[in-house]
């Protein structure tokens, strides 16, 4: 901790609402125990929330597990179904689109990150926060992964000036009305460079704490795939080149110089 343990809350309600989604790729097996446990916290720390499952192309049983799901939990759960995969990015942004509360936590369909951690997040919010970011503590995934996740956040980092440790955590609490004045361009898992760098961007407060990473049940990545990193660097250049280079990262509508802020670490 960093000394800002004041702006800690208490284990109370989460004074705001919520909405919570999942992007999801040949998830079938994953799912059921990941809603569950999300609505299990949902209801100990949350008063007003939704669930929401993106459905990102699959073609195992997914759309029917989620179904049975969104029949189990109605009306608190929706799905948004992709007919063809329009990638990690897309899939990101149709969830954002789809978010109606004040904040919207994410985290992947895949059940590597343990969702009874959120509350964790929740605890570190307050009216100056726009992002709570989870960085691992210890990666569970085989070495190769291991090695090209740090390089690839190194990279990124360096070349994007991002200062959250760890940008490829995908355990993310953000408010929602941040996501009105950014226009994410992403298809790929680089839209979570741009988000994070956008946010930071923004007047809003930065904040992260450390959770858990779980290994792999069921499936595979679709990031460390020969293909998605050739695509994935692509797009990092194009990103560049928006966001650094001109200085492309806002709404249009939007004129006002962003604050800079350093990222509080606990």
């Amino acid at each position: 901790m960093n000394g800002h343990s004041a702006a800690l809350r208490p284990a109370s309600k989460f004074p705001y609402s919520l909405t919570v989604f999942f992007p999801a790729y040949n998830d079938a097996p994953s799912l059921p125990g990941l809603i569950s446990k999300t609505f299990d916290v949902l209801r100990a720390h949350a008063t007003d929330f939704e669930v929401v499952v993106v459905n990102d192309g699959s073609h195992d049983n997914t759309a029917e597990v989620l179904e049975s799901l969104r029949a189990q939990y109605h009306p608190y759960m929706r799905v948004v179904t992709h007919e063809a995969n329009r990638g990690y990015g897309g899939a990101l942004r149709s969830g954002f689109a789809a978010a109606t509360r004040d904040f919207v936590f994410y985290t992947d369909g895949d059940g590597q990150y343990d969702v009874s951690e959120l509350p964790k997040l929740m605890a570190l919010v307050d009216d100056s926060v726009g992002l709570v970011n989870g960085f691992k503590l210890q990666r569970n995934d085989p070495w190769h992964r291991i090695f090209i996740g740090k390089t690839y956040n190194r990279f990124a980092r360096f070349l994007f000036g991002v200062k959250l440790s760890d940008i490829d955590c995908d355990f993310r609490l953000i408010r929602r009305t941040i996501m009105d004045d950014i226009q994410l361009v992403s298809t790929s898992g680089t839209i979570c460079v741009e988000l994070v760098r956008k946010i930071e961007m923004s007047p809003y407060a930065v904040r992260e704490t450390g959770v858990s990473h779980l290994p792999r049940l069921h499936g595979r990545s679709q990031f460390f795939r020969l293909k998605s990193l050739f695509n994935t660097f692509y797009q990092l250049l194009r990103l560049y080149t928006q966001i650094v280079i001109l200085g492309r990262w806002r709404s249009p509508k939007k004129h006002e110089a962003p604050a800079a802020h350093t990222v509080e670490h606990y």
